[in-house]
Formats: C-alpha cells, structure tokens, sequence
C-alpha cells in the first residue's frame, strides 16, 4: 500500500518521517497528474505547490489551525491530505469534488475561494475573530505572486500590519519573479533569523538600546536602519517589511527540510509574518515544467506526451473569432487598443499582443485598474476593448459606473465566458452581466445568437460613441459562416428569425439558437411560434416587442442569466411602462440560486433554459402536456 492511500487525515501525515514525505511528495504528484489528465483542471499551480502543502499540514494543526489558500488553483495536494484521495477521480466531475476549496465541502478548507486575491483579507478577518473568541490558533494565508497583482491583496496586508495579530502569509512566488532568488545564503539567513530564541534575543536587545539615557533612542533607530539595509541587501523583505510584516525568504519551496524548520519556527508569531517561497510551476512532470501557462488550466491530455486528447474542432471558438475579428478592426483603425487582467490566452488576444505590440496592455489581476485605465485611455481618444471574463469583470462594478458610464467614455467590455462555464462552477460561471450592467445609464448591452454576429457586434461596438459590452459563451461556435465584412447592427434592433401566430419567443444571445429548435419541435405539436433575437438587453426594441406581444398574448423571455434583474425582467418592465397588460409570460432564466459545476449542456437541462425547457413551457401555455 503507498503512502497516500493510508492517509485519511493530516493527523496520519504527521506520523511519517521526512524522508517518507519526499515519497509520498511523488505519490501526490502522480495522483494528481492522473487525475487531471483524465478530468482537465489547474495542473501547474497544484504541481509547483506539493511540498509547500505537504509542510504546513506536518506542521500546522489543521483544521483547529486555518488554513486558506488563494483562489484554490494551488489546493489539489491539500485534498488530497484532507480525506479526498477517494473521490479525488470526480474532481471537477458533476456533482464530484469541487477544483477549489469550498467550505461546504470539508472542514480543512478554511475559505470558499475562486476569484483571485482574497485569501490575506479573508485570513485576516478569520485571525480577528479568533482572537476575539480568545482562540490562539494560527492563521495562514496561502497567496500566489500573480495574486500580488490585485489591490486587494495590499488592501489586506495593510490592515493586517496595522491590527498586529498572529497572522502567516505564505508567498508562493512560482511566476512573476518579485525578485530573483538569491540562493544558499538567503534560504540560510531566512531559517535563523526566524529561530524563537534569536527573534526573542532581538527584542530584548531593541528594548535595552532604548533604554540607555540619551543615546537610546538614535541607538535603536541606528540599528534597525542597519538591519533592514542588510536584509534589502540579501532579501526583497523591505516591500513587506513595510507593511509592519516580519519578513523571511526567499526559500526553496521544494526543499521539505527547509520548509518545516521554518514553519516549525515562525509557527504562533506575535506580529504578521510572511514567507516567502520559491517554486516552480509543474514541478514533476517535465511537459507542464516547459508550458506552465498551458497547463495552468488544462483539458484531458495524454500523460506520456502532454498533447491533448481533444479532438480540434473545426468550428471556432467564440473566443477565437473575437480575437481574430479584433486584429481585423485594430488594423483598420489605430485607435483600438487591447485590456486585459492577466489572462492574454483566454481572452484570445495572444496574437493580437504580437500584432500590435504597443496597443496591448496586460495589467495583471487588477480588474478594477483595468477599467480605469481604459476610461483614461478613452477620455484621449482611444477606443480600448477591455476583454474580461464575465465572472471576473463584477470585480469593476463600481468603476464601471463610475469612471466609464458618467461621462460616457466609448470603453468597450468584451465579456468572455458569458452564461455557464462548466467544471469551474459557482466562482466562474457568467451569470449576472445584464443584471449589473444594464441597470447603468448610458452603457449599452449585446450578446450574439452566434459567431458571425458577435463579429457584427464587434464592428458596431468599436463604431458606437460610448461605453458599450457584449458578452459571448465558453466554447465553440454555431458553426456558421462568417460574413467578411461584418456589417454593424442598428442598436436596440432585434431580428425575427420565424414567424408564427401562437406563440411569441423573445431570447437573446446563445439560446435564441435553443429557442430556434424548440419552435420547431412545438410545430410538430401543431404550436406555431414566432422567435425574436433580441441581440439587446440594453436598450430593448420596445416597439418590435410591443407590436408582436399585442398579437400574440402568449410569451416566452429565454436567457442564460439569472432571472434577477436579468433580460427576462427588462422586458416585463418594458411592457408594464407601456401600459401592455393581461400577457401570458413565463421566463426562462436561471432561479434564485448558485449553478454548481458539471458538463455545461448538463447544467443547462438542470437548470431548464434549454431547447426542451423552452417546450414545455411553450406547452403549458397552451395547455398541453
């Protein structure tokens, strides 16, 4: 039996010795590696973390010590040490285990996380409650460097060094390089300086110094000064050092010996501490070592090779027609520029940054920076497309209103991975864009049936005079042709794609295509309906909607969005300011309830917005089964 297969609990990784960690490191990495080939998920990020994952729980006492990780793309090693090695084959499955730590799902996860940044501020918050319950527990905070990028993750450490309580930072530096890791010395000079005895024989020498008469005072000003020049000198700590954080690090995140002794030694601190970790993305499987950024997050793949195991499709993606649609318009006017907060690849505007270098900005995981650069950039005459996924733009409401719609600044917001997701699940889905969006005066909202329309959309964002966004789904297109010239689409103009006298179905974006087949099944039944691609949900065509709605009184509204303030409650408003009563309505949208992962057609039926769902409906209207 291996190693992992008797661990159910921290409590038995605890019984090991060091030299068995480094086999039961290999153990973790292959599970993992066999896992995600088979299941796709965060590859890289869960490799390069192992040992790190593997010390804290030798040393720390979790759960009665929190652990909480940043955004969880580095937890799959820790579930596997919490009692998840037996469900680990559902990870990301429906209804299996989740891709990131989720407080309902085990008491070893100590926050819910998916969105980048938080685990400072929500460790923290969980620090200060404990010490208000008289808890003396530890805290640590796992947070990866691109992490670093987010205000909010300053926003945290800021607090945390003016509060002072007993909070463990753990900086995984596996990418952005903050510095460059300086070696055997600072590994060396990190594990002392953390050692109890020397920290205590350093306060008391402070305290003496400021006690000496006179003198005092500029004694102990003169020896910090001393110290923290020596510590700039071998380590990056003053950036922290700063923040009122007891530095330590750079340290081999893969060296369990090195990690352990000083784990072991700032365990319980009396102030913020944070350590800082060197590691390396993949570590253990030479394919994702060559192509982190592949295998950040990464479908099924062959294990022996590292390709693929998906079958290219011959449609393309949503994501890929905005890229190569955006390159066409950015080389017909030089005033488009490209935003993104750190995700070049997928957003699709890796060929775009090599086409147009200078008009490409990659801002980090700094959303709300994101969109205010634009509207800087926009205010002078250019026409940026910020291009965000739609889950991660409600990061930037408030600079949306506030910055981009009041004085109306033609900012464009490409919302990649609008509607349901899949395997990411409630963090990541796009389900609450219209909601936020359309409720702001002078924004402007789209979402395209299909591939060729988001290229209309496209055109016609980049001509209209404002702030404008649209919003295209996770994966493949419809598969129909493109029109090369793309012409623009009159704003706040739906199109009627079938007629029909029985019924009228009003949907926007993909699921005009679900509503599309479902017209044509009900017509079977001997229920004819009209379908309306309404391509808006911000401004509605009130006056084709008014006209089809006072000839036929039974409507269906069809979204792939919460039905909350969504598209379904735009054109009921719109029909009740009109004064258009006694409709027989129904909408189709997703209820008053977080979408779990699984398969996104699965969740879709689940959640009944699609083809089927828009029968049924069409059928109780009607008064058939």
């Amino acid at each position: 039996m291996s190693f992992l297969e008797k661990i159910n609990s921290p409590d038995d990784l605890k019984l090991l010795s060091r030299k068995d960690l480094g086999i039961l490191a290999q153990e973790l990495r292959h599970r993992i590696i066999e896992v995600v080939s088979k299941n796709g998920g965060h590859l890289a990020s869960s490799l390069g973390a192992v040992e790190l994952t593997l010390a804290i729980h030798y040393v720390f006492d979790i759960p009665t010590d929190t652990l909480v990780w940043d955004v969880g793309h580095q937890s799959y090693a820790h579930k596997l040490l919490t009692g998840r090695n037996r469900d680990f084959d559902s990870l990301r499955q429906y209804k299996g285990i989740s891709g990131f730590t989720k407080i309902k799902e085990s008491p070893y996860d100590g926050f819910t996380v998916g969105h980048s940044s938080t685990s400072i501020s929500a460790g923290l918050g969980i620090c200060y409650a404990k010490y208000l319950n008289n808890d003396d527990s530890d805290v640590i905070s796992v947070i990866g460097d691109g992490s670093l990028t987010a205000g909010l993750a300053y926003e945290g450490l800021n607090q945390a060094g003016d509060l002072k309580r007993k909070l463990i930072v753990i900086l995984n530096d596996n990418d952005m390089s903050i510095s460059a890791n300086v070696g055997a010395i600072s590994s060396y000079l990190s594990r002392t300086f953390s050692n109890k005895s020397l920290q205590n024989m350093r306060n008391q020498f402070g305290q003496f110094l400021k006690s000496l008469p006179k003198i005092g005072d500029d004694m102990y000003d003169w020896a910090k000064r001393w110290e923290e020049s020596f510590k700039t000198f071998v380590t990056p700590g003053m950036l922290f050092e700063a923040f009122n954080f007891d530095y330590f690090g750079p340290i081999d995140g893969h060296n369990l010996d090195h990690l352990i002794d000083i784990l072991t030694n700032i365990k319980n601190p009396d102030s913020p501490v944070l350590l800082h970790v060197t590691t390396k993305k993949g570590k253990g499987y030479a394919p994702a070592e060559k192509n982190p950024v592949y295998f950040h997050g990464v479908g099924s793949f062959a294990v022996d090779t590292g390709k693929s195991n998906k079958t290219a499709s011959q449609t393309p993606s949503y994501t890929k027609v905005f890229g190569d649609q955006l390159i066409r318009l950015a080389g017909e006017d030089e005033r488009i520029v490209a935003v993104t907060a750190a995700m070049p690849e997928g957003t699709g505007l890796t060929a775009f940054s090599k086409e147009f270098p200078e008009r490409f900005f990659d801002v980090g995981i700094a959303e709300q920076h994101a969109v205010t650069f634009a509207a800087g950039l926009a205010s002078k005459g250019a026409k940026p497309v910020v291009a965000i996924y739609s889950t991660f733009l409600q990061r930037a409401y408030d600079q949306i209103l506030h910055d981009v719609c009041i004085d109306r600044h033609p900012v464009i917001f490409a919302l990649d991975r609008g509607g349901i997701v899949g395997e990411d699940g409630p963090t990541h889905h796009g389900l609450f864009d219209y909601s936020y969006l359309r409720a702001m005066p002078n924004m402007t909202v789209m979402a395209p049936m299909d591939e060729n329309e988001l290229a209309r959309m496209m055109r016609t964002a980049v001509s209209h005079d404002g702030p404008v966004a649209f919003r295209y789904p996770r994966g493949s297109g419809q598969g129909v042709a493109l029109d090369p010239a793309a012409p623009v689409v009159d704003i706040g103009k739906a199109k009627v794609v079938r007629e029909g006298d029985d019924l009228l179905i009003i949907a926007v974006g993909r699921p005009v295509n679900e509503a599309v087949e479902a017209a044509e099944e009900l017509s079977k039944q001997g229920i004819e309906a009209t379908v309306v691609n309404a391509r808006f949900v911000k401004p509605l065509d009130s006056d084709l909607f008014l006209e089809k709605a006072q000839r036929i009184q039974k409507i269906i509204t069809v979204e792939e969005h919460v039905l909350a303030g969504g598209f379904g409650s735009a054109v009921l408003e719109m029909f009740c300011h009109n004064g258009l009563t006694g409709l027989n309505l129904k909408m189709i949208g997703i209820k008053d309830t977080f979408v779990a992962h699984g398969p996104q057609n699965r969740l879709r039926s689940d959640h009944g917005i699609d083809a089927p769902a828009i029968v049924a409906a069409g059928q109780e209207l009607h008064g058939k089964e």
